[in-house]
Order: C-alpha cells, then structure tokens, then sequence
C-alpha cells in the first residue's frame, strides 16, 4: 500500500463505500419497473391581459383661434390682478397664444404595462 496520511486514505475508504452505495441503488431501480406518471389534463392559456389604448388629438391651433376672441374681450380683467403681474393684457394673451401655438406637432407617448396613452398635439 502507498503511503498517505490518515484523512485520505479514511476519505478513499469512504468514496468506496460511497461509490458501492450508489452503485447498489442504480442496479435495485433498473429491475423496478418503470413508473409511467399521468399526463397532465390540458389547460387553455390564460388570455394575456388587455391594455388600455387611448389615442387624444388637440387641435390647439383651433382650439386658440376659437377662444381668442373670448381671451381679447376679458383681457381688462388682467388689470385687476396684483401689481407683480400687472402685465400689458393684451401682451398677455397674445403671449399665451404663442405658447399654445409652439405646441404644434407636439407627440406625448405614455407605455406602461396596463396602458398606452399617445397625445397629438396640432
């Protein structure tokens, strides 16, 4: 016998008994007969879940040159407004009007995993 220290030669001792072990298991199931397991009953695949699509159009183009008028009629009432935002009035809702104009073109896209939200802006 070659000489190795204690530990091995109990852990080669071991991996013998360990290997005759298994080796005895494999050979008990190969003469068992064989167990045929039930096939599952088929199940219909859960529809994937909806989402929610909603499509907005804004016109502000027309949405502006419909209350434009309105918003030049009621400019007077701006003079009322506390003296930091005394503004000229009618700079004001021309003003407004620019931003609500500079809009145009403007595409908001919202995807979420239970919704998609886009937003036209012309």
């Amino acid at each position: 016998m070659i000489y190795a220290p204690r530990a091995i030669r109990h852990f080669s001792l071991a991996n013998v008994e360990a290997r005759a072990q298994r080796t005895a298991r494999a050979m008990t199931q190969r003469t068992a007969p064989p167990v045929r397991a039930r096939p599952a009953p088929p199940t219909e695949p859960a529809p994937p879940p909806r989402r929610v699509v909603i499509r907005l159009w804004l016109p502000m183009t027309a949405i502006f040159l419909l209350l434009a008028p309105f918003a030049i009629l009621l400019s007077p009432l701006i003079y009322f407004a506390p003296p930091p935002y005394g503004l000229n009035p009618f700079a004001t809702v021309m003003g407004v009007g620019r931003v609500l104009m500079s809009l145009g073109g403007t595409v908001i896209d919202i995807d979420s995993r239970d919704a998609l939200i886009r937003i036209r802006i012309f």
